[in-house]
């Protein structure tokens, strides 16, 4: 089909102009389903996107390759890795930093993602985004030191609802190929409260805070919202209890630290996948 512009409508209301390619990836998304009505130039009228030749292949859904899934894989380096990691730690702890070191990490870590079918990721977050939360994020690490008994354990929901903020903005900040993905987290701050309290008493069993973590994976994913494929973690609890061990332990050898880290975090990331939900 040639370059032009398509408009789609939305509960009631008409959106667009989209220029074909990016009219394609809301297709990709799911934005635009087989029932949507579409048109554009040269259409008599609307018409469901399922009736345009050639527009959604077989009138069901997404052209075989955008269908296509697969796990991510993360190209990161040994010590770009662990000098940003190090320097978003420092940042953190000096509180006035943080939004800046955490939005270089982000920028960073999601360029170095390999998504199938999504090529050139970027994240478009800004430090005054929502600057406020890292500087209390900074500001929380310190409640440790604050001899106020208990204090710890009455910030534990506040960090929790902080983590919630910092992973929504994330999820809605990420683009590919220059244009924004229409992704957002619709977990609640209430459920992600409970995983992450669910989490921290989890540690008194020892080891089962590895079935928490990848049960606290699985919830995310399945709250990410705006992509037909879906998104999945696919580690178990005993693959996520051993990994951390060895990690745990070989660290304590110091040298080993930064090939170790890359090691874990592609581990992690390999877990993820799109299209190709895990058979729990």
């Amino acid at each position: 089909m040639s370059e032009r512009a398509w408009f789609f409508a939305s509960v009631g209301k008409q959106e667009g102009p989209f220029p074909e390619a990016q009219f394609r990836g809301l297709i990709a998304a799911g934005r635009v389903t087989p029932d949507t009505l579409v048109w554009t130039d040269g259409m008599s009228g609307w018409e469901k996107a399922s009736d345009v030749p050639g527009l959604i292949y077989g009138g069901v859904g997404q052209p075989p390759a955008l269908a296509a899934g697969g796990p991510l894989e993360a190209d990161f380096g040994v010590w770009s890795l662990l000098g940003r990691i190090l320097l978003v730690g420092i940042g953190t702890l000096l509180v006035i930093p943080a939004p800046w070191v955490a939005v270089m990490f982000y920028r960073w870590a999601i360029a170095h993602l390999r998504v199938p079918q999504r090529p050139n990721l970027t994240f478009t977050g800004q430090p005054g985004d929502i600057w406020w939360a890292f500087v209390l994020i900074g500001l929380l690490s310190y409640a440790g030191v604050v001899h106020v008994r208990y204090l710890p354990l009455i910030l534990l929901p506040v960090q929790a609802a902080l983590g919630w903020v910092v992973i929504k903005w994330t999820i809605g900040k990420i683009s590919s190929d220059g244009q924004p993905l229409p992704l957002n987290f619709t977990g609640s701050v209430w459920g992600y409260i409970g995983w992450y309290l669910l989490l921290y008493v989890s540690f008194i069993t020892i080891i089962g805070w590895a079935w928490v973590t990848t049960a606290t994976l699985r919830w995310v994913c399945r709250n990410i919202a705006g992509t037909q494929r879906g998104v999945s973690f696919n580690g178990t609890g005993w693959q996520v209890l051993w990994r951390t061990v060895v990690y745990s332990l070989t660290c304590i050898f110091i040298i080993p630290i930064p090939w170790m880290t890359r090691w874990f975090a592609r581990w992690y990331v390999s877990q993820f996948s799109v299209g190709t939900p895990a058979s729990y």
